[in-house]
């Protein structure tokens, strides 16, 4: 618990009071003197050394530069006032002052749009200053628009000369600026609360760890986070601050598995069962290593007596789907049910169509249920459920409706989890009727950067499929601008001929945006235009659409009775059309690297070369560029999901906001520190090893801090 003055109510801080106070709660979220102190700075400004003019670039950070004032031209409403004219200026009439400064080495020009008369009254020409800035660029020549100035004075020097003089940067935004808390007086907030509270900071670390770990102390880190002594010392704080963060991060998700480990009862299922050996025996391909390994470890879950809670990683078309029917497999050969969720009707109907053609040497009934399953058929299967004749079940969220009622569930089975909220997710945990929670396996095919699977999943066993079916062949990406679109469209036509089928996908970032239907309205004319109607037929289909009308459309293509599909990014998961060898990506620029990895696995799923065409505006921004540049060049989508994680963090992805994880950090980055993260989590694992229960002494510091509220994990046994 924090002591003394930490606790303190920010508003009793001196240069804060109640209007400030008030500020700082609603803008940072900042109650207390621990939340101001926790505020860490995301840049810092090194103050100690100057620039000479004639180095200056428009690409530097900031710069600091002494020199003299040569000349002050004033510039009024339509007329230019000359500073030394001798009459009496009318500051009210100027819009601009330019100060002309040089140190010798060149000149350069500070311009100011407010403030001008005091600046008038302080800048003198032939008095040297102190200018600190953002240097940019105006008719070929590099200036620096409202620059501090400070007076040259012996202490300033001395500062500049010592090398000692980093200054943070803090978070801010316009309403806490107008309030009067500016960069300066946040600074000064902060030294304020450090001489009150500093000495407050508890240790929360034990002893052998920092020193295991080559750790500062916690009092240490936040001094030199906030001023740091050097750039060493600003180093070690930010290390020991990030890895104190992640540790306890990775400790209470361990602490969870280790826990289930030891005490949580699970439903035994110690055989394989025939209906697994028929399946299996008459499959018209052979497993891949990996889907053997992967099946291997889902078995020794279920016999271990444990409740089994796996995460199941694959790429796109890795043959996920076979491992989880497989799975559900072994739980109806001891005698239970086994249910597969999925995100969508489309996901749901692709996996119930796949599992029926399995299904079919082994008499094990399946049955599928979505919302718009007609009311005699959900009679039907909500009965068969309840009696047992129904083994496996398919479905989306209607699976979670109180009237679905189980016989025996044994395994739950999560198709692209992350769809999911933990409160959804835990009603179908408390279907099973045996009074112990299912087994429980969610799979994604959103590859997930390792560093971000080992936070989210952390308490979870994680197996991963990372090869692709024999016969597979790699699909060749391609990015293209409109002066492309004739040869694009001829491209099309001779796939057609060959007896190919294409996709065609907009994006539709948000349901609302018209801007996104129209763009899909009128690509659909067009194609329908360069693709007249009888010799090419094109379905049509997005999120708009009565759920008939888009389930007709979407048969018509994977039946095969279209040629082509335009669609949103609805079908981003769950179409599977072995026949269909190109997709085109419409504005590509506005697709995530996920979705476009997603997207292209929609193709190559046949025996045929397959293509993805990235069709772009000519204008993209760098990021946009570097995503189609990394999509043509890699098909793996582990890779791409760190470089993904490198360029935008971890923002949502997986769904981290619904979790129920404690993953919220002040200062570390799932995206930069994957190698404290490691360093962390190994960490972690040994104190658990050695002392699962943290009960020894020397343990004491983490039992207390791990009590604390943001560590504590929602159990939706269990996973969340």
């Amino acid at each position: 618990m924090a002591q003394g003055n930490l606790n303190m109510e920010i508003q009793f801080l001196p240069g804060v009071g109640p209007k400030r106070a008030s500020l700082l709660q609603k803008e940072l979220n900042i109650k207390t003197l621990e939340d101001l102190l926790r505020l860490y700075p995301f840049r810092y400004i090194d103050k100690s050394s100057f620039t000479r003019i004639c180095d200056a670039r428009p690409d530097m950070a900031y710069i600091q530069i002494r020199a003299k004032v040569l000349r002050i031209d004033l510039f009024g409403a339509g007329q230019q006032t000359m500073a030394d004219s001798g009459e009496a200026l009318k500051f009210n009439t100027i819009k601009r002052m330019s100060v002309w400064v040089g140190d010798g080495s060149g000149e350069m020009e500070m311009v100011f749009f407010k403030g001008i008369k005091w600046m008038h009254e302080k800048l003198k020409p032939g008095a040297e200053f102190i200018f600190f800035g953002k240097p940019s660029v105006f008719g070929n020549r590099v200036n620096i628009v409202h620059p501090e100035v400070d007076a040259v004075t012996a202490e300033k020097l001395a500062m500049a000369g010592a090398g000692a003089r980093m200054t943070g940067v803090y978070p801010s935004t316009e309403k806490l600026k107008n309030g009067g808390i500016t960069g300066k007086v946040m600074t000064k907030l902060v030294d304020t609360a450090l001489s009150k509270a500093l000495g407050d900071f508890e240790e929360t670390l034990p002893e052998y760890i920092m020193k295991q770990c080559g750790l500062v102390p916690r009092h240490f880190a936040i001094r030199n986070i906030h001023f740091p002594q050097d750039a060493a010392a600003l180093e070690k704080a930010k290390y020991r601050l990030k890895f104190e963060e992640l540790f306890y991060l990775q400790l209470s998700l361990l602490k969870q598995k280790y826990i289930r480990s030891r005490e949580d009862n699970g439903i035994m299922m110690p055989k394989v069962g025939d209906a697994f050996n028929r399946c299996y025996e008459a499959l018209p391909f052979p497993l891949t290593g990996a889907q053997k390994r992967v099946i291997t470890e889902i078995r020794n879950d279920l016999k271990s007596g444990h409740q089994m809670n796996r995460l199941l990683q694959g790429d796109v078309g890795s043959g996920k789907t076979m491992v989880a029917l497989l799975s559900a497999l072994i739980a109806v050969g001891n005698g239970y049910q086994a249910c597969i969720m999925a995100p969508t009707e489309v996901l749901a109907q692709q996996h119930f169509k796949n599992i029926q053609k399995l299904l079919s040497p082994t008499g094990v009934k399946a049955a599928l249920l979505t919302g718009s399953s007609k009311t005699a058929e959900r009679r039907e299967v909500h009965q068969g459920i309840e009696e047992g004749s129904v083994a496996i079940l398919v479905g989306t969220h209607a699976l979670l409706e109180d009237n679905v009622v189980f016989r025996n569930l044994g395994l739950a089975i999560i198709d692209e989890q992350h769809r999911f909220g933990v409160e959804q997710r835990s009603k179908l945990w408390n279907k099973s009727s045996a009074g112990v929670p299912p087994h429980v396996l969610v799979m994604t095919a959103t590859p997930i950067p390792r560093t971000l699977a080992m936070t989210l999943y952390g308490d979870l066993d994680v197996s991963i499929i990372d090869e692709l079916p024999p016969g597979r062949k790699p699909v060749q990406t391609i990015h293209a601008t409109e002066g492309k679109r004739p040869a694009l469209y001829k491209f099309m036509r001779d796939q057609i001929a060959l007896g190919r089928q294409v996709f065609v996908v907009y994006p539709l970032i948000n349901e609302t945006e018209k801007l996104d239907y129209q763009s899909l309205e009128a690509g659909a004319e067009d194609i329908m235009n360069k693709f007249p109607f009888p010799e090419y037929k094109t379905a049509v289909v997005h999120g708009k659409q009565q759920n008939d009308v888009k389930q007709f459309n979407m048969d018509a293509f994977v039946a095969g009775r279209a040629n082509i599909l335009v669609a949103t990014s609805v079908i981003e998961v769950g179409v599977d059309v072995p026949n269909a060898s190109v997709m085109v990506i419409e504005s590509a620029e506005r697709f995530g690297l996920s979705q476009l990895h997603q997207l292209r696995g929609r193709v190559g799923r046949g025996s045929e070369k397959s293509y993805c065409v990235l069709m772009t505006g000519h204008k993209m921004s760098k990021e946009s560029q570097r995503r189609i540049e990394l999509m043509c060049a890699t098909e793996n989508g582990f890779e791409l999901a760190d470089e993904d994680m490198k360029m935008r963090g971890p923002g949502d992805l997986e769904g981290t906001q619904q979790s129920g994880l404690p993953i919220s950090l002040n200062i570390a980055s799932l995206a930069k520190d994957g190698m404290i993260l490691n360093a962390a989590r190994e960490c972690a694992d040994s104190v658990l090893k050695a002392d699962p229960t943290l009960h020894n002494d020397v343990n004491q510091l983490l039992r207390k801090e791990l009590r604390k509220d943001k560590y504590q994990i929602k159990d939706y046994s269990k996973i969340s």
